[in-house]
């Protein structure tokens, strides 16, 4: 693999030298107000990006797993019911998650490829007269399959069926990279992660509660200690943490929130629908298809891209790394050998994703399949062109 290289997996994605260079800072005392200087911004630009203008922000030194953890810790008891939908690995994960922690979870099999079934949630929701659901679970970016799901007709189908549960969303390969609207969504915990649209290496659980999850943080009873919200919020009080923080992840935050901001948020969104929509162009120009099953679910920030029956698509990853030193994803789980998966996300340009259509393009020439040589970076630069 080369260093010079970007790199065109969902995640952790290519970081700009600033970001890196804000990160490598000297030791301070993070006790001190100075740290207060880095903690706040932090808070205030991750609510910008939420689209939240009351959300409870809470920065935790982890990953969007821990940030699931902290979900479901803070809000919920053992037997609580839960309903879920499985339609790529990332939701999987935490429906087994909740099941580790002794939750009791309704899982909604749905095929992979598909977003979110919300008029099933509506269904079952309706069904659910006693309220034994407590939480509903979302998963907003499917990174495994590239499928984007609709998150306002999940909150519309527990309005429809006046139905208190709370509504958890995985949005670590959305936030910052897609729109997210915590308010308007009626959202009441967002999980997300350093390594994705914030363009940081990995190592910050970043998540978002709203009035009624802080609510139910005071009546939940699973343990917690670690990612416990109460005691994060009481160090902040003082510009703090419960326990020493990761200071230089934390100053990467900061200027990446202010990047985020002096790029603009629309702009950042209307970046990654630009280089998305190329990818899917070159798609089609190769004759493939890719894994989401139509195009109001096809992701903005990474496509999983189906082979041809037979072939092993883990062979274009393999030798894209081995002969050229660039990065792409494999597939996952039921798709694990089907799909190649390439990340659009983050720090990213037109002509560095023109790069990744192009080794994509040499390795599948190599490898036998029936793909002409151009084609895809031909489309996408017919895009790239006009595209605005």
């Amino acid at each position: 693999m080369s260093f010079q290289n970007p790199v065109f997996i969902p995640g952790p994605t290519n970081m700009p030298e600033a970001i890196r260079q804000a990160c490598y800072m000297p030791t301070i005392d993070h006790r001190s107000p100075v740290f207060g200087e880095i903690l706040r911004p932090c808070l205030a630009g991750v609510r910008k990006v939420l689209k939240s203008e009351s959300g409870h922000i809470f920065i935790f030194p982890s990953t969007g797993t821990g940030g699931w953890e902290t979900a479901l810790s803070n809000t919920l008891s053992a037997g609580d019911g839960i309903l879920a939908a499985r339609n790529g690995m990332f939701s999987h994960r935490w429906i087994d998650m909740c099941q580790r922690h002794g939750l009791d979870v309704q899982v909604v099999e749905t095929p992979w490829g598909e977003g979110l079934p919300a008029a099933k949630y509506e269904e079952i929701l309706k069904a659910d007269t006693a309220h034994k659901i407590k939480a509903v679970l979302a998963t907003h970016n499917e990174t495994a399959t590239g499928v984007k799901s609709d998150i306002a007709a999940v909150r519309k189908a527990l309005d429809a069926a006046g139905h208190p549960a709370l509504l958890f969303v995985d949005g670590v390969s959305s936030i910052g990279s897609m729109d997210f609207q915590f308010d308007a969504w009626g959202v009441d915990v967002a999980v997300t992660g350093s390594q994705k649209g914030f363009m940081l290496p990995a190592g910050l659980g970043i998540v978002g509660f709203s009035e009624k999850a802080m609510k139910a943080v005071e009546t939940a009873t699973l343990p917690r200690t670690f990612f416990d919200v109460r005691d994060m919020a009481k160090g902040y009080a003082a510009n703090a943490f419960p326990y020493t923080p990761p200071v230089g992840l934390m100053n990467g935050l900061k200027l990446s929130l202010e990047m985020i901001e002096a790029e603009g948020l629309e702009n950042v969104f209307a970046r990654h629908r630009r280089i998305a929509e190329g990818v899917r162009l070159a798609v089609k120009a190769w004759g493939l298809e890719l894994c989401a099953a139509s195009p109001d679910v096809y992701s903005d920030s990474v496509s999983a891209i189906k082979t041809p029956e037979g072939f092993n698509a883990t062979d274009i990853v393999t030798v894209a790394a081995e002969k050229y030193g660039m990065a792409f994803g494999v597939g996952l789980g039921e798709v694990a050998g089907k799909v190649f998966r390439i990340g659009h996300l983050g720090m990213l340009t037109d002509a560095m994703m023109l790069s990744g259509l192009a080794t994509a393009e040499m390795v599948m020439v190599d490898l036998g399949l029936d793909v002409k040589l151009g084609s895809g970076v031909a489309a996408a630069q017919e895009f790239y062109r006009h595209g605005s």
